[in-house]
């Protein structure tokens, strides 16, 4: 068979995996031991960053982002590294301006990402554009991804129907995208509705089609068998230690599974298993971020709700500083009411936290009795447009006496961005012109000054 036409299996160890189940707190020193090793498996590709890592690095492990992906490269030239990155958003919470996000696309090609997966939480393709341009320019791969997202319990209605996303898919295809990423970030794709929107889009769209999706409802390696039967051209796995539960399907069963078929990965799974023993060996240390509320690997909660597991986590920490633990029923009944108020946008960062906080003061203080600042700023068109319509008396309510006007933009929300790099160069004047270092203040000017004032010694 074409080794081109090879199953193309991407390792989100470390990254998502990590991310997933212990909080994003794996350390470089962690990941260097088994990097060579990793790097001998035959992966299409390794996450290695973006997501929660940046911020995570600076605020909680004093780490570089930068320099743990040149370690990472020095042990690993083989396979390619692959970041995630969400869009306008960057690796932050809030749209950046044009200048910094093509200063950090820049950077990150420099350091040794090959591939990007970009999305954006409310697949509005406009969010894209910078940065897809700014790959581009880098030589880099543009891997495009939509945000996967339901209002029934199964794929279709009047939103997000495969229709949509053949036409999304269409859309970032048409503006260079390299290869498309169906992202389920709430693993909630059900196997037969994968095999359909795989079979669709590959009946659409000439770039190759990924399928990410998590484990947490159980059905992660199911959907991705059904995938692979549809035509995909790759999926997203972990090593065994660092998957399932609200992680990612382990890449072992797979090797064993597609074993003598067209799908062979001809993995080496003897050399899989001394790196899963050393990933055993480490993980006591990183226990303490697991969730241990629960036995059961699957949470049957998300098949009812949606809710990605990190939104559940804030939710609880949300209502226990409330001390309001007792209305988290009442939270995940408001959750869906809310997203409908806000045109249903996928729930992913950042929108997932902007419909759980404000779907926590709905229950704690009534209906819209308080509104967030993020809430205002998303029903001005911050963030872009949501996939349907916006609760207009809401909206009217929120941009009462907000501080950009009452009427809600319908451009591009870059368009009304100053540029941001010449400040945060300021600012940081005396201290460094690293251009890592002034992306790390651009992205969290708080945080990141903390951080560089450690990595600088200044008190």
């Amino acid at each position: 068979m074409d080794m081109n036409k090879r199953l193309k299996i991407t390792d989100l160890t470390l990254r998502d995996g990590h991310q997933s189940l212990f909080a994003t707190r794996m350390k470089t020193e962690d990941m260097l031991p088994i990097a060579e090793k990793m790097d001998s498996i035959g992966f299409y590709s390794v996450e290695v960053w973006g997501g929660a890592t940046f911020d995570v690095m600076t605020r909680f492990l004093n780490e570089d982002p930068w320099e743990r992906v040149k370690l990472l490269k020095a042990r690993m030239p083989r396979t390619p590294f692959q970041m995630l990155l969400r869009g306008q958003n960057l690796v932050g919470y809030r749209n950046y301006a044009d200048d910094v996000v093509e200063a950090f696309v820049e950077k990150a090609a420099e350091v040794g990402i090959d591939i990007f997966r970009v999305f954006d939480a409310l697949n509005d393709e406009r969010n894209y554009i910078t940065a897809f341009k700014a790959i581009k320019r880098c030589g880099k791969h543009i891997q495009g991804a939509l945000s996967y997202s339901l209002t029934e319990e199964r794929l279709g209605g009047p939103i997000f129907n495969v229709d949509y996303y053949i036409q999304k898919a269409k859309t970032i295809e048409a503006m260079g995208g390299d290869s498309l990423c169906i992202k389920d970030m709430a693993g909630i794709i059900s196997p037969y509705d994968a095999y359909e929107l795989i079979a669709a889009l590959k009946a659409h769209v000439t770039i190759p089609v990924h399928l990410h999706t998590h484990y947490t409802s159980g059905m992660a390696s199911m959907a991705c068998l059904k995938a692979i039967e549809a035509g995909v051209d790759g999926i997203d796995t972990c090593l065994a230690p660092f998957a399932l539960r609200s992680s990612h399907p382990a890449v072992e069963p797979f090797v064993v599974t597609l074993k003598d078929s067209p799908h062979d990965l001809k993995f080496d799974l003897e050399k899989i298993a001394e790196i899963d023993e050393y990933l055993e060996s480490i993980i006591p240390k990183y226990l303490p971020f697991a969730d241990n509320t629960r036995f059961a690997v699957i949470d049957i909660g998300v098949l009812v709700h949606q809710i990605p597991g990190g939104m559940i986590s804030n939710l609880v920490s949300q209502l226990q500083q409330a001390k309001a633990l007792h209305r988290l029923q009442d939270v995940y009944e408001e959750i869906p009411e809310t997203r409908k108020d806000l045109g249903f946008p996928p729930l992913v960062t950042p929108t997932s936290q902007i419909v759980g906080v404000q779907a926590v003061f709905n229950v704690i203080a009534g209906r819209y009795k308080m509104i967030s600042k993020e809430v205002r700023d998303y029903l001005y068109g911050l963030y872009g447009t949501p996939p349907g319509a916006v609760n207009e008396e809401i909206r009217k309510k929120a941009l009462k006496g907000y501080e950009r006007g009452e009427v809600p933009i319908t451009i591009r929300p870059g368009d009304i961005l100053e540029p941001e790099l010449s400040k945060a160069r300021e600012a940081l004047k005396g201290i460094t012109d690293d251009m890592g270092d002034i992306l790390i203040y651009a992205l969290y000017p708080a945080t990141g000054l903390e951080f560089l004032k450690k990595k600088y010694h200044i008190s």
